[in-house]
């Protein structure tokens, strides 16, 4: 059986790419007859890694029945090959908010021979309801050996680390609410741009408080890193960050409506619906004065961030899709 992952036609390896290009790896690593596969010659490519799975070019793709042809959910015209060969063809939805962004008119998921994975309890939660269709989850992995906790507590003035590029407008009006209840000089605010992973794990490591503002996600990633890197997390949870996110308020001012799963660590963060600005503001009010006032509620916190992000660790990554793998 040889696996074949898409590699979708992108400039930089975003977080979904990244996590297909990890997938491939681990499964040539471990035997596997397992290459991505470029759409694109000019798109980013996974060059200069050790053990890294080899790319096939669009043209030399060659898949037989029996062969599993892997594609992400936003790229459906990607299946045709895999449909075409009478492949088994699995769609890895990673964001539930692009699962029929990209069907052609008249074309529907129930009309196609397409086994499903998901990122995470909320997308095959969300599978389920849309398709009535089973999706075994597979989550991503964070490198602990780069996203772990400083050896010194922090000091000096309490910092926000932020990704600017994730709804700039929410973003800009947190900081806006938070500033005009508190003062200007209060915190202070840490973008996350331009940097690579190591780069990213030592900002998280000198910030004190994290603060989300990316939705809708599958299961994003920052918050576990920054979990891991022992900062606050705040903020919103793109639905699909309720698969490890669990709420240490509390009094909540939001709850989800979906179940949730059990998991064996207690609340790590203090959450709100995506695109409540206000909520999200008080909400890092609250994480502020929890930092300055210390203490065993800030120490719970700060801990189930430690297990939550443990349990994601790309140990459990790999474990998981190699038990996935035998099944099919």
């Amino acid at each position: 059986m040889k696996t074949r992952i898409f590699l979708p036609p992108v400039k930089k390896p975003t977080g979904g790419v990244t996590v297909l290009r990890q997938m491939a790896d681990i499964l040539h690593r471990a035997g596997h007859d397992a290459c991505l596969v470029a759409r694109d010659r000019s798109g980013w490519r996974p060059e200069g890694l050790a053990d890294a799975a080899p790319v096939l070019e669009w043209a030399d793709l060659r898949l037989e029945p029996g062969d599993v042809w892997l594609v992400p959910e936003g790229w459906v015209n990607g299946l045709t090959p895999g449909l075409e060969a009478r492949a088994t063809c699995v769609s890895y939805v990673q964001n539930w908010a692009y699962l029929f962004s990209s069907l052609p008119e008249g074309v529907r998921w129930n009309q196609l021979p397409v086994r499903f994975l998901a990122v995470s309890d909320p997308v095959a939660r969300f599978i389920g309801q849309t398709l009535e269709r089973e999706a075994p989850v597979l989550r991503p992995g964070i490198d602990r050996t780069i996203f772990h906790a400083p050896e010194k507590p922090r000091s000096g003035r309490i910092t926000v680390a932020h990704m600017p590029r994730k709804n700039k407008a929410d973003a800009g009006q947190i900081k806006a609410i938070f500033e005009h209840r508190n003062g200007p000089d209060t915190v202070r605010w840490r973008p996350l741009e331009g940097l690579d992973a190591f780069g990213v794990a030592e900002a998280l490591r000198s910030s004190h408080v994290f603060l989300m503002t990316g939705y809708p996600e599958g299961c994003p990633l920052p918050p576990l890193e920054a979990m891991a890197c022992g900062c606050l997390p705040v903020g919103f949870t793109g639905l699909g960050g309720w698969d490890y996110m669990r709420q240490a308020q509390p009094s909540p001012r939001f709850t989800p409506w979906l179940p949730l799963r059990d998991v064996p660590w207690s609340g790590n963060g203090l959450w709100c619906a995506d695109g409540d600005v206000l909520d999200a503001a008080l909400c890092l009010e609250e994480g502020v004065a929890m930092l300055k006032e210390s203490g065993p509620a800030l120490d719970a916190v700060l801990k189930a961030g430690q297990d939550t992000a443990a349990a994601y660790a790309t140990e459990n990554q790999e474990a998981s899709l190699l038990a996935l793998w035998e099944t099919l």
